[in-house]
């Protein structure tokens, strides 16, 4: 599974840096999804891996590419958007190239849009558990052109992940990037808050406005101009405060001169300490007349250097802007304060206007000083400018650097050969000149070192990237002829829309106007004629051929249950029509976020560590696990609920029983036999007995019957048990039972008598009253008794009564709920057809109606919104109660029937004329 983290940039102007996000991808969909951490259910975005191209950028020559230090790649999407992501570590970097390259490769070429939908062919998993696992159909893809197969061999990348890469990677924290931002927003605005508020208070305390500028938070230096002018307003300030004393002042007890906090060199000494420096380094022509093993370093750290001045100068020149900007606000604040004082202080004193008055030269003083910051603003843009320039030149120097670089490269090379030769030749004289050479040629060797690696880079990029063309060639080609083939299907596809329409037109008129007797109507022929294109088999065509051609309804679906019967013509219509509607709601569904990403999200996030009960895993549950997940999650769901009697038995508890059950039959035996064919022969996994699942079957219900003996074997428990072997192996599927039987169902459920499903029963009736009080009326009107058709959903929990999607998302609910999901869904199809039944005005049409209304029921995620949106609240408790309250009710009756009964057998004992009669139940005995 691809997933694990990685550094995305993001984010405009000084915000703009690297972020860890949690990526996953999605197979189905060819999509990289990124999350804030592994334990997010939504996805921030997603990249659409199906449409990219990848490229990286190698370390220049003087740089250092170590393995180990974080490496960036770019996604190219269509529409010229780029995204940067970083990699812990280069080996990370190539191992995400490589397979996110595979991925592409993969997904491109399987072009068969059926066999990417999930509901007819699932995307292929480890299944390790069930017959569905067993029948995973092959997912066979177009022949590929064998050169570029063999080209792509050559030029792949091995490469394997660390740490950081995989679901084990969920387990680890996030890694640590490097801050893009070099302050707090947060922190700029609380000292901006702090300040205007003590200006606008106007206290008399000698205070200093502090402008931070650095990452270091640093103080600026004043200049002794700026000294001069601040203790000239203090100076006048306190002067104006002894001769106000009483007053309420509105005088600005701040100095906007700059204070002296440490010593910190100027701005402008700095910059010309770099100037100095740059002015005393040596020429490059000095510079190439030094050792050859100095060059380099020396050019490159000094380089380092001037970058690192031109970031400081940045960072400078943003403070200083924001500098300017806040004393332009405080302009503005003494602005207001003093068209303020102008008109509250007409008839204030004399002494107290000419306070105003000089209040008015110290924001000309303000003025003055914010002139000054611009100047010295304009003067550090275009030292900035200068720095870029000489940068510029740096660059051209490190060009005619990396020549001279190749240069001694070949005098290496004859050094090391001229070395070995005389280490061969002179071995005697080898002890006396050895020393200083050895000193020089290992330098020269180091230096030879560091280039065979950047060689090598160059290389394994050069690879990359000819992979990335080759692949992206192929792939265009491949879209150009699929292109000509789905046009080449549309057009065939338009031909016989062109003909359903004729004949439709033509059976419209005919239905309108008929000219003809009813025998010879041109409409029963026209009609018969489209049954019989409906229902007509499709030939077995080539794989080339069949490849485009939409097969829209398969034989089996991915559980094994027959989408179409083969005895009823008319069946066969409302079968194919049903399955063409399911196929039609699946390619129209457009969802935003692919249920599948949520779930690999969750089960990535608990990988080393255990699963628990919470409203995440609830959410997913309820939505549907999917098709290669539902073994692990139902497996998981029935150790939930049985992990308590699996601890008390004895180890390799269902062989014994299984053995037991063979050895010594049992009196369920029979009717386990009589049983297994019957149970679910629309399903291929069961419809012989030669099928693999029937023999599982027999296994499972003769352990149970020797388990739980006052049971032993009910007709339902084998339904049960097949829907259940479907996704499990047999020991899994048998504690599945005795889930539903011993831990969920009430006792009684599944004995003779079915005490518990009669109470069931009671029990929904008072819900659909209450849930559902006009159609409960409905049916009291017409006396429809609605509980023999939900008799059974309750006895197999909507086995054979709804359609196969929706009974495995009801199944999903049930095994981590519980009961209480019968209940509601029971409630929710109805309240799905409420108004259809509403409609109904005969008691005979109301029950026909409801014998298959549920199997016109095809979309699952309205009635699964029905199911835990609609009908809330919806607590367990008062289930638990009314069924205490039924089921002491249905005690009493079924003592009343007992005793009616023994007393008629004691009349038929007494009376001749009744000796001859004998019951259903006796006879059978």
């Amino acid at each position: 599974k691809l997933c694990g983290y990685l550094q995305k940039l993001s984010g405009k102007g000084p915000l703009r840096g690297f972020r860890s996000r949690w990526f996953v991808f999605d197979p189905r969909r060819c999509y990289l999804y990124y999350f804030k951490g592994p334990q997010e259910p939504l996805p921030l975005g997603h990249l659409d891996i199906a449409s990219a191209c990848f490229s990286y950028h190698q370390p220049e020559a003087g740089a250092a590419a170590a393995v180990d230090e974080p490496a960036a790649f770019e996604v190219h999407s269509p529409g010229g958007a780029v995204t940067v992501l970083k990699a812990a570590t280069r080996q990370d970097m190539t191992y995400w190239l490589q397979e996110l390259q595979q991925k592409r490769w993969e997904y491109c070429n399987n072009l068969d849009a059926v066999k990417r939908d999930s509901r007819t062919s699932p995307t292929p998993s480890d299944f390790s558990k069930g017959l569905v696992a067993k029948d995973n159909p092959d997912l066979s893809s177009l022949s590929q052109n064998a050169s570029a197969e063999r080209a792509r061999n050559i030029l792949a990348v091995e490469t394997s992940p660390t740490d950081l890469v995989g679901e084990q990677a969920a387990s680890q924290p996030a890694p640590v990037q490097a801050s893009a931002i070099n302050f707090s927003l947060k922190q700029w605005s609380t000292e901006i808050k702090n300040s205007m508020s003590s200006l606008r208070k106007g206290s008399n305390e000698n205070r200093k406005s502090v402008f931070y500028t650095t990452e270091e938070w640093e103080l600026l230096d004043p200049t002794p101009k700026d000294l001069e002018d601040s203790m000239a307003l203090e100076e006048k300030r306190k002067h104006l405060a002894e001769g106000n004393k009483g007053l309420t002042s509105s005088a600005f007890p701040f100095d906007f001169g700059r204070i002296p906090h440490k010593a910190r060199r100027p701005l402008k000494d700095m910059i010309g300490s770099s100037k100095n420096r740059n002015s005393s380094d040596s020429s490059p022509t000095e510079w190439c007349s030094g050792s050859g093993n100095r060059l380099v370093p020396e050019l490159q750290l000094k380089y380092q250097s001037q970058q690192e001045e031109l970031e400081k100068l940045k960072k400078d020149l943003l403070s200083q802007k924001e500098l300017v900007r806040l004393l332009q606000q405080t302009v503005r604040s003494s602005q207001y304060d003093k068209y303020f004082g102008s008109r509250l202080c007409e008839g204030v004193p004399k002494d107290t206007l000419e306070l105003l008055h000089q209040k008015d030269g110290q924001i000309l003083g303000l003025n003055n000083q914010l002139e000054k910051l611009n100047l010295e603003k304009d003067s550090l843009q275009q030292e900035v400018k200068d720095l870029k320039c000489k940068v510029g030149e740096l660059n051209e120097r490190l060009g005619m650097l990396m020549e001279t670089i190749q240069a001694k490269d070949e005098v290496i090379m004859k050094l090391s050969h001229q070395l070995s030769e005389c280490e061969d030749s002179t071995s005697s004289q080898s002890g006396a000149i050895n020393s200083p050479i050895a000193t020089c040629t290992n330098k020269e060797l180091q230096e030879l070192d560091r280039l065979k690696d950047n060689l090598q880079g160059y290389k394994t990029q050069n690879k990359f990237l000819n992979k990335e063309i080759l692949e992206l060639s192929t792939l265009r080609r491949n879209a150009e002829a699929r292109e000509r083939e789905w046009q080449a299907k549309y057009t065939s596809l338009e031909a016989k829309l062109c003909q359903i329409e004729s004949k439709y037109l033509i059976l419209l008129q005919e239905m309108k106007t008929p000219v003809c007797s009813e025998d010879q109507s041109p409409a029963r022929e026209v009609i018969t004629q489209l049954l019989e294109d409906a229902l007509k088999a499709e030939p077995n065509e080539q794989p080339e051929q069949a490849f485009f051609k939409p097969h829209l309804v398969s034989e089996y679906d991915i559980y094994g249950f027959q989408t179409i019967p083969e005895d009823d013509d008319e069946e066969k219509l409302v079968a194919k029509s049903r399955a063409l509607d399911l196929r039609s709601l699946s390619l129209s569904e457009n969802r935003e976020i692919s249920t599948g990403v949520k779930w690999e999200n969750y089960l990535a996030s608990t990988m080393n560590r255990e699963m628990m009960r919470c409203v995440e895993l609830k959410n997913l549950i309820r939505s549907g696990i999917p098709h290669e997940h539902r073994s692990k999650m139902w497996k998981w769901c029935v150790n939930l609920h049985v992990k308590k009697f699996k601890d008390s038995a004895v180890p390799g508890y269902f062989q014994i029983l299984l053995q037991k059950a063979l050895e010594k039959p049992n009196p369920a035996s029979k009717q386990i036999e009589l049983d297994l064919l019957r149970t679910l022969p629309n399903n291929k996994h069961y419809s012989s007995p030669t099928s693999e699942g029937i023999q599982k079957l027999r296994n499972v219900l003769l352990a149970f019957s020797w388990r739980n003996p006052d049971i032993g074997y009910c007709q339902g428990l084998n339904r049960l048990v097949a829907i259940a072997l479907l996704y499990l192996e047999q020991e899994d599927a048998f504690w599945c039972l005795v889930t539903i039987v011993e831990v969920f169902m009430p006792r009684d459920y599944y004995t003779k008598t079915l005490l518990g499903s009669q109470v069931d029963q009671r029990v929904f009736k008072d819900l659909l009253s209450e849930k559902l009080p006009r159609l409960h009326a409905h049916f009291e009107q017409y006396k429809v008794d609605y509980t023999l058709i939900t008799f059974n959903w309750f006895l197999v929990v909507f086995v054979d009564s709804v359609v196969s999607d929706i009974l495995f998302k009801i199944w999903d609910s049930f095994l981590y709920e519980g009961p209480k999901v019968i209940f509601r869904f029971a409630l929710a199809l109805f309240k799905y057809k409420e108004e259809e039944i509403l409609k109904l005005q005969d008691s005979m049409s109301i029950f026909k109606y409801l014998r298959y209304f549920t199997r016109s029921i095809l979309d699952a995620r309205k009635l699964t919104a029905i199911a835990f949106g609609d009908l809330n609240p919806f607590p367990l408790r008062q289930i638990r109660n009314r069924r205490a309250y039924h089921l002491e009710k249905v005690r009493l009756e079924l003592t009343e029937l007992e005793a009616i009964r023994e007393d008629f057998l004691r009349e038929r004992e007494t009376c001749v004329e009744k000796r001859d009669l004998i019951s259903d139940d006796e006879e059978d005995s």
